[in-house]
């Protein structure tokens, strides 16, 4: 096996941030290069010398785990901080709610309530993972915990947004309905398709 076929089959074993996933494939590349480079030096036909390279760094299946957890956990803080940051949307929805005591507005403080509980935990992971991490274990649960609240927040914000936006609309309330409408369902996009990877990732990891 060549060392493009090696770098292609391992990229199509992962899964992650497209990111953070093109940056560990340039460097595995770049590595297995400058191994077939320093073999041939020493002797070894350039063929032979590439093939020893891909051998001598491992199969795919070996390898491809410990990389697979590393991209989990990487796309484990992308969701946490894509529901983290929905905490503004949310304080906003409340503003409005706060100013209708109706059944809708109760509704969507209550579910907002929710997905801003989501929202804070998924911050505390995205702690978790960052410069503290470098000195302590991230617990294998964790990323699996960060999709499932991330899941949650993305389903609240939908819930509350819909719910806040029918309240506008009753209230004959049209541009604040539409600035509503557009920034919970962006929230929502956002958090609900990154939580969607992130329990990808985390079945493989």
């Amino acid at each position: 096996m060549t060392v493009d076929e090696h770098v292609a089959a391992l990229s199509a074993a992962l899964h992650g941030p497209a990111r953070a996933k093109e940056r560990m494939l340039t460097e595995v590349r770049d590595g297995l290069a400058d191994a077939t480079d320093a073999l041939a030096d020493a002797g070894l036909p350039a063929d032979a010398a590439a093939r020893r390279a891909v051998r001598d760094f491992g199969t795919v299946e070996d390898v491809a785990p410990s990389f697979q957890h590393e991209l989990t956990i990487a796309q484990a803080r992308r969701t946490a901080l894509f529901a983290a940051l929905s905490a503004p949307v949310l304080l906003l929805c409340w503003q409005v709610a706060g100013a209708d005591g109706g059944v809708l507005s109760h509704t969507a403080r209550l579910v907002g309530g929710v997905a801003a509980a989501a929202a804070l935990l998924c911050a505390g992971c995205l702690a978790a993972t960052g410069a503290w991490a470098r000195r302590l274990p991230v617990p294998r649960a964790l990323p699996r915990t960060v999709a499932w609240a991330g899941t949650t927040a993305g389903a609240a914000l939908g819930v509350s947004g819909v719910a806040l936006t029918v309240t506008c609309v009753l209230a004959a309330n049209a541009p604040l309905a539409a600035l509503i409408a557009v920034l919970t369902l962006a929230s929502h996009a956002k958090v609900a398709s990154s939580a969607r990877a992130c329990r990808h990732c985390a079945r493989l990891a």
